[in-house]
């Protein structure tokens, strides 16, 4: 068995023993990031049902439309391939090889297009349904070394985009687009993937966390936020600096401190066992007690991995414990409608003993042209 195929069966085990704790027979997934993380095959979602089924007893499966069940051959070490023609149910393919599934529970992932949910109920009418959470989610939260190091590595190479856009770039007088197109464009130099993203929200715009990035000109005296991240074998960056256009004022070099702090807070609560809230609950300190608690909106980090947004979430009413291996962003903001906003963004892994942050770029406000 390759290197590669015997990271996905370790987590096909993990994914064994978890049933079996928990009551769970069938694990089935299509075409999405679960698929990824649990076979590296970032198939296509389409009206073709691809799926993979992982089961707590028996060999894991495949059933994939003709014309792509070629691309699971390296796999074939790991499970059986069945592939189906343009004729055939694939859904009915499922159920035979599951003998009809009497009785079963089956974990499907949930992003699962709505339509195969409904033709896998009626081809297994004795089966029951939940949630693939149910399993997906504890595998996926706690990173494993093989994605810790793509992660390092992905967050490394955008550090070093963001630090060559400082060094060389311009924003007074350009659009936001233009600022964004750049920044993707570093990201590719630095051998990150072309499916990156790149928000750039100038002046008042700065005040909007989710700002659509438009034709606007950056102007002298704008807070300029820049949110962006790419891809390194299918895992994602993601981080957010601030910058300022001229000389900013005391009020801003003010607010910039009270996030910077802030997001120092939330690093220095990470600890295994400690519940997610607490982060939030850490750095919303911060910007309370100074003032601006009403300008924090949102919560103050997502997991990040496969996906941009994935468990775990640090906001106020979540009491999961922290595990190490669980990467998630520490990302405060003060946002003041009509005026301006500030973030500051790194990626963290829940250690041992506390934290440890993937991206190392300067968080010192940064003052541009």
């Amino acid at each position: 068995m390759s290197d590669t195929n015997e990271v996905y069966a370790a987590r096909m085990a993990r994914a064994r023993a978890l049933m079996a704790e928990r009551g769970i027979d069938h694990v089935f997934i299509t075409p999405s990031s679960d698929l990824t993380y649990m076979l590296g095959y970032p198939a296509h979602a389409s009206e073709r049902l691809t799926l993979l089924c992982v089961s707590r007893e028996g060999e894991p499966f495949a059933v994939a439309p003709s014309l792509e069940a070629m691309r699971l051959k390296t796999r074939a070490d790991l499970l059986d391939v069945h592939a189906w023609g343009e004729t055939e149910s694939p859904t009915e393919l499922v159920a035979r090889l599951l003998e009809g599934g009497a009785g079963a529970r089956i974990a499907i992932g949930d992003q699962t297009w709505a339509i195969f949910l409904l033709r896998l109920q009626d081809a297994l009418p004795e089966a029951s349904f939940v949630s693939g959470n149910t399993i997906l989610r504890d595998l996926r939260m706690i990173k494993d070394e093989h994605e810790l190091r793509i992660m390092r590595d992905a967050s490394a190479r955008t550090d070093e985009a963001w630090a060559e856009f400082v060094a060389t770039g311009s924003m007074a007088g350009r659009s936001e687009q233009a600022v964004a197109a750049d920044i993707n464009r570093l990201l590719r130099k630095h051998g990150l993937s072309g499916e990156g993203f790149a928000i750039v929200g100038s002046g008042p715009a700065s005040a909007s966390p989710h700002h659509m990035t438009s034709e606007r000109i950056i102007e002298p005296g704008d807070s300029v936020v820049c949110d962006f991240g790419a891809r390194l074998e299918h895992y994602s960056s993601d981080i957010t600096r601030t910058v300022h256009i001229g000389e900013p004022s005391e009020e801003y070099r003010t607010v910039y401190d009270t996030v910077l702090q802030a997001n120092r807070a939330a690093f220095a609560a990470v600890r295994p066992g400690v519940a997610c809230q607490e982060i939030d609950r850490a750095a919303r300190a911060v910007i309370t007690n100074a003032g601006y608690g009403e300008y924090f909106i949102h919560r103050v980090g997502h997991g990040l991995g496969l996906d941009v947004h994935e468990d775990p979430y640090m906001v106020e009413g979540n009491t999961l414990p922290l595990a190490p291996g669980m990467v998630f962003s520490d990302e405060p903001g003060i946002y003041i409608p009509g005026r301006f906003g500030v973030r500051i963004e790194d990626i963290l892994v829940c250690t041992e003993d506390g934290a440890e942050s993937l991206n190392n770029v300067s968080r010192d406000l940064v003052v541009m042209n």
